[in-house]
């Protein structure tokens, strides 16, 4: 695929769904890195080139600095089942690279076709269907694969199918005599003798090797989950603690506002009783107004033993020469209404005075002045 195709581009020829997000953004990073750091990383991705030349093998070397010769040696023989034939050729890095059979581009069929996007998860199926129709060749005959070239603005996929007649995979594998069963894969090379980087070996064929980083992949996930999994659990933490002070918080503001509540209703309450007991006060004539008025209506001889005041009611006991006449004098006042002797007269022999009990009414100070203003209104309106 040409480099100067845009990030969507790139994104789009990656592949849809997860596996092809994750192509798409690990190239994308690794465009950023040193291009050392870039061949370190993708060392795994090397493997070993295997072309028959004649009577012997050339061996090249396939990696992030494209591909180099590594050495023309004759074909190994076997050293018994399960024993790597190419074991102390090379050296140990190398003999570990998996290897894969290089076809020459004349060994092979290429075509390119259109197909619509839906067809890139199912490449492959969707191109054996193509083989007969693009190729003298039936499906049996041959070793396929395909490739994606690029996608086109109306979503469409070029691809490319690659065909090898089984025949000639055959005769090439068997050119590698021991080699053959440690095939990794078998690919073909392009008129410039690069490899297209596919894999015509059918997948029940090819040689598995086991990943030397898988268990320290696993080994990282493991510690990055448990690394997650504390970072959670302390981050749940955390925010209890957080719960746990807001409520201590929340508790605390609770107390001092109902307290202040408390403080407030108190205050309201005292406010209010002093303004009903003023106007309980306000409503009646003083005690000095009452005592003053009882002097100037009381006649000499008339000695007073208690004055009491209590509710709306006025009480007088004395001894009084007059005592008969005492409620006729207590009329008309208007700090009192209906006076009246409680009880018998009872004569005092020490003094010959009569002892007399007085009940009188406390008239209400405000109707009183309520009265004088309706009745000065009233004269005003008469002039």
């Amino acid at each position: 695929m040409s480099a100067s195709l845009s990030p969507l581009a790139r994104f789009e020829s990656a592949g849809r769904g997860l596996r092809g997000f994750l192509a798409w953004w690990g190239a994308g990073l690794s465009a950023w890195l040193p291009a050392g750091w870039r061949q370190a990383l993708a060392a795994s991705s090397d493997r070993l080139l295997l072309q028959a030349q004649g009577d012997g093998l050339q061996l090249r070397r396939q990696g992030g600095n494209g591909v180099q010769d590594i050495a023309n040696l004759p074909v190994p023989p076997a050293r018994g089942e399960g024993i790597d034939p190419l074991a102390g050729v090379l050296t140990r890095h190398a003999a570990e690279l998996p290897r894969w059979l290089m076809l020459p581009a004349s060994s092979g069929l290429r075509r390119t076709l259109l197909l619509p996007a839906a067809a890139r998860e199912r490449l492959r199926e969707v191109l054996a269907f193509e083989i007969e129709r693009q190729t003298p060749f039936a499906i049996g005959d041959v070793l396929y694969d395909g490739r994606v070239l690029g996608v086109r603005d109306d979503g469409q996929l070029q691809a490319e199918l690659v065909v090898v007649p089984r025949v000639r995979a055959d005769a090439a594998s068997a050119q590698l005599g021991a080699l053959s069963g440690w095939l990794a894969g078998i690919d073909l090379a392009d008129a410039d003798g690069k490899p297209l980087g596919i894999n015509l070996l059918p997948t029940a064929q090819r040689q598995q090797r086991a990943n030397p980083w898988r268990i320290w992949n696993i080994a990282l996930a493991a510690v990055a989950l448990l690394a997650l999994a504390l970072g959670l659990s302390q981050v749940l933490d955390n925010r209890h603690a957080a719960a746990a002070r807001l409520q201590a918080d929340v508790a605390k503001r609770s107390a001092q506002a109902r307290s202040v509540s408390q403080q407030r209703q108190r205050l309201v309450d005292a406010v209010e009783g002093g303004a009903y007991l003023q106007a309980q006060r306000n409503a009646r004539p003083s005690a000095i107004e009452v005592m003053d008025e009882l002097a100037r209506r009381l006649p000499d001889g008339t000695y007073l033993e208690k004055v009491s005041i209590e509710g709306g009611q006025l009480t007088v006991i004395g001894l009084s020469n007059q005592a008969a006449a005492l409620v006729g004098k207590l009329e008309g006042a208007k700090q009192w209404r209906a006076p009246a002797l409680s009880g018998a007269l009872q004569q005092d022999p020490r003094t010959r005075s009569d002892r007399f009990t007085l009940v009188a009414q406390l008239n209400d100070a405000s109707a009183d002045a309520d009265a004088q203003a309706a009745g000065k209104e009233a004269a005003d309106a008469a002039r």
